[in-house]
């Protein structure tokens, strides 16, 4: 009986081994395709550091924060975002102003989730894959999937180790019989994982490896209207860390997800 548990867990786990496997190999061809370019030709300002420490999500959340500080936007903590004032100084503000309709007010998830989606915004994150500094949009996505189903597979097989000793029960050799057949998946999930946090790690990432040296090192520089030393720093933190780095409790509650 337990052989009918342990065939969908050996298919699930070669499966998605298999997928794994082969969305490594497709990023470590597109790496090779290009080699990087040095930071400073690609120009590492506010919103390509975003880009590199959160995605497309975290550039949105910098631009809100940046609009609503200098009273162009205000972010309502009940999930409304208003228009205070319609000329943006940017292309990435004037995209926001566009998405947030003729209304000029619309809910912030809504935004949010229209502006990661952006040409402006995704524009960013192509020119720093090009230069070998971020992680391919559609790369990022498929390995942590691919790294999700794995996983997965892995707590299937337990599951069904679990059944199949259950509706056995423990006579006959049965057990020994289920725990030494049911290793072949648990060994190779398992292992798997332990080889993706050395191998496909750095995919799952916004920033590629080349991308986070230059996290680590690199400080935006000072742009246009930005003669705030204080303003800069909070703008940097958001672009590093997102709203949890906000001080106004508020306005970390403005940028939370909201149930309608």
């Amino acid at each position: 009986m337990w052989l009918l548990f342990l065939i969908p867990a050996c298919a699930a786990a070669v499966l998605s081994c298999i997928r794994l496997v082969r969305m490594t190999a497709t990023a470590d061809a597109l790496a090779e395709q290009e080699g990087p370019r040095p930071p400073e030709a690609v120009g590492i300002g506010l919103y390509e550091t975003a880009y590199l420490a959160g995605g497309p999500d975290r550039v949105v959340e910098l631009a809100l924060v940046l609009m609503a500080s200098r009273g162009r936007l205000h972010l309502a903590h009940t999930g409304w975002t208003t228009v205070v004032d319609p000329r943006g100084r940017s292309r990435l503000e004037r995209a926001v102003v566009a998405a947030v309709g003729p209304e000029g007010q619309c809910r912030t998830d809504e935004l949010r989730r229209a502006m990661a989606a952006h040409p402006t915004v995704l524009e960013i994150g192509s020119r720093l894959s090009l230069a070998g500094l971020a992680t391919p949009a559609a790369v990022q996505r498929n390995t942590v999937l691919a790294v999700r189903q794995v996983r997965q597979a892995l707590l299937l097989s337990v599951v069904l180790l679990a059944t199949a000793l259950v509706v056995d029960g423990l006579a006959d050799g049965s057990a020994s019989a289920a725990l030494a057949w049911f290793s072949l998946p648990l060994v190779l999930t398992s292992g798997t994982l332990l080889m993706a946090r050395v191998d496909v790690y750095p995919y799952t990432r916004w920033a590629s490896p080349i991308g986070q040296e230059v996290l680590r090192e690199v400080r935006p520089q000072r742009q246009h209207g930005l003669t705030d030393d204080d303003e800069r720093e909070l703008l940097t933190a958001v672009a590093m860390l997102g709203s949890a780095a906000l001080p106004d409790a508020r306005l970390r509650a403005a940028l939370r997800p909201h149930r309608r």
